[in-house]
């Protein structure tokens, strides 16, 4: 990371940045970012080796087929529209690079097993004489033509490279072989991980059963949110972490050929795209898959004791019990409060936007001194302010906010007291006295 970050005990840090803590009561401004970013790990017959790559809602609905292989109504892509109902961006990994398929004229652009349903077929040109029109279909479906004499002259697209010395000639369709999917090992869960550093996103979702994946990915939100000062949360299934960083899906899926896990995917979403001052309770799940929800009154209420985002039957629909996080070990530092992801969510904005303004506008360029402390303070104000006006905090008072030179010369210290983050109603408490 560019700058130091993270909570801290002590004055004592080295890098220069920002760090924020978080506890109990006993863009390059002061503005709020923007939500709707998601990041996932993904297995995947298609797409690119080796890097990140950002995917819009657009994209996904316009650009499917090139981007993953598969249109944007494919049974292979429902995961990713459980993803997007609600997620704007989403800066995918894909986590089994294979070998790319060929053929004598072309190799395909992406490794992974779709590429062996990509053909040429090469007809000569009825239009000009000496020509050849060079067609690339992927299964029945045409995906381009290109008229040339050479195979020089070809040029490489979104699903075929081209191999440019090859001799040209007549074929009812060579198809492309050898493509597959590598194995998904914890290198490359590791991988995905340190680049995903470089990224800010809201919200990481990670579709696994496996236990030693799960352990590596929770222990790396851990350390990002607690040292490092990039604030994001994390949904799993099945992860019990005691931690506000990471949202623990309880239920499972029960679709053919989908993982368990699956309910990760909407949920990811849902999580990534809920306003700072919204909530996902009582949210009613509008994706595609089967999820098992028939529990009793008192199943759900342990679901709530032990920190797990659940799933129940409402009628005929099917809602989200409560929106929380793993969290369930309080202290008087961090009580009850930091289970509920919109207080997350709240704390989460300031501490990034707050990190950005002072990295971005203070630090190095602005002096210590009282004029530079008070800029300071109005810009933490302000950001305040800005969360006030939609609702997600009430009763904000500058006065409650000081700004004040640290240890050194060069550090601040930041106090802002009494913040009340605003939750969404869960109960109702009511006595009607009739005379």
């Amino acid at each position: 990371m560019a700058f130091g970050g993270g909570v801290w005990t002590t004055q004592d840090k080295v890098l220069p940045g920002a760090y924020i803590n978080f506890i109990s009561t006993g863009s390059a401004d002061a503005r709020l970012s923007e939500r709707g970013y998601a990041s996932m790990p993904l297995e995947l017959d298609w797409g690119p080796d080796g890097e990140i790559f950002e995917v819009t809602a657009e994209d996904f609905q316009n650009r499917s087929l090139s981007i993953f292989g598969y249109d944007y109504t494919h049974e292979k892509m429902k995961g990713l529209r459980d993803l997007f109902a609600y997620a704007k961006v989403l800066y995918a990994y894909r986590l089994n690079s294979g070998e790319k398929a060929t053929c004598k004229f072309a190799t395909a652009k992406c490794s992974g097993v779709r590429g062996n349903d990509l053909r040429v077929i090469i007809a000569n040109s009825v239009d000009e004489t000496g020509k050849f029109d060079v067609s690339g279909y992927l299964g029945t479906s045409k995906l381009s033509t290109q008229t040339v004499a050479t195979a020089a002259e070809l040029k490489d697209d979104e699903f075929f490279t081209w191999k440019k010395d090859a001799t040209l000639e007549e074929t009812a369709g060579t198809s492309l072989t050898g493509g597959t999917n590598g194995e998904v090992t914890g290198d490359s869960y590791q991988t995905y991980l340190d680049k995903a550093e470089s990224y800010s996103f809201n919200v990481m979702g990670i579709v696994t059963g496996d236990e030693k994946m799960k352990d590596l990915c929770g222990n790396y939100v851990k350390r990002m949110r607690d040292e490092i000062g990039v604030k994001f949360q994390l949904v799993m299934h099945n992860a019990p972490a005691d931690f506000e960083g990471v949202i623990n899906v309880k239920n499972a899926t029960t679709d053919a050929d989908w993982p368990e896990e699956s309910a990760v995917y909407w949920a990811t979403g849902a999580s990534a795209g809920c306003a700072v001052n919204a909530s996902n309770t009582n949210k009613k799940y509008d994706g595609e898959f089967t999820i098992a929800c028939d529990y009793t009154q008192a199943q759900l209420v342990k679901a709530i004791r032990s920190g797990e985002f659940t799933f129940h039957r409402v009628g005929s629909e099917i809602r989200v019990l409560q929106d929380i996080n793993s969290y369930v070990t309080f202290i008087d530092e961090k009580n009850e409060l930091f289970a509920d992801n919109q207080t997350i969510r709240v704390i989460d904005q300031i501490a990034n936007d707050m990190a950005v303004t002072f990295n971005t506008r203070y630090l190095g360029t602005v002096a210590n001194d009282a004029a530079g402390r008070i800029s300071l303070w109005n810009d933490v104000c302000k950001l305040h302010q800005a969360l006030e006006a939609i609702g997600a905090i009430e009763d904000f008072d500058p006065e409650t906010v000081t700004v004040e030179q640290g240890n050194t010369k060069k550090s601040v210290v930041c106090t802002v007291r009494n913040l009340n983050i605003v939750n969404a109603m869960t109960q109702l408490y009511m006595s009607v006295i009739v005379a």
